[in-house]
């Protein structure tokens, strides 16, 4: 079974820093962009970064210089460091990935998100 599965949220103090981990498991033929986006409260989800396979990387507006996104291919691995985190950044993150079951089928895949609260 394809799976993404978040790891790395939790409560953390305005000005404060977390890594967020998102891996790929299954039978996975290759891996394209992954990313995240988030969720707050009554919000719409929206984008936070993404990441090509070879690296190339793009941002929410909002995010830039605060957010890294990378990512382990031989791992099937995304990443995502958040540092100055503000109230406001609290919300459900969630790993997306473009993933390629067999040489024709690919297909997009969420992962269930996982909760990152600022407050202090």
């Amino acid at each position: 079974q394809v799976q993404l599965v978040e790891s790395g949220g939790g409560l953390v103090q305005p000005g404060g820093s977390l890594r967020l981990s998102c891996v790929a498991s299954g039978s996975i033929f290759s891996v394209g962009v992954m990313g995240w986006y988030r969720q707050a409260p009554g919000e719409e989800r929206d984008l936070v970064a993404t990441i090509t396979s070879g690296g190339n990387t793009n941002y929410a507006d909002s995010m830039k210089g605060r957010f890294t996104i990378s990512r382990d291919n031989a791992k099937n691995t995304v990443y995502l460091q958040m540092n100055g985190l503000k109230p406001e950044d609290t919300a459900v993150y969630y790993c997306n990935a473009d993933l390629r079951l067999t040489s024709y089928y690919r297909s997009n895949y969420w992962g269930k998100g996982t909760l990152v609260t600022v407050s202090s």
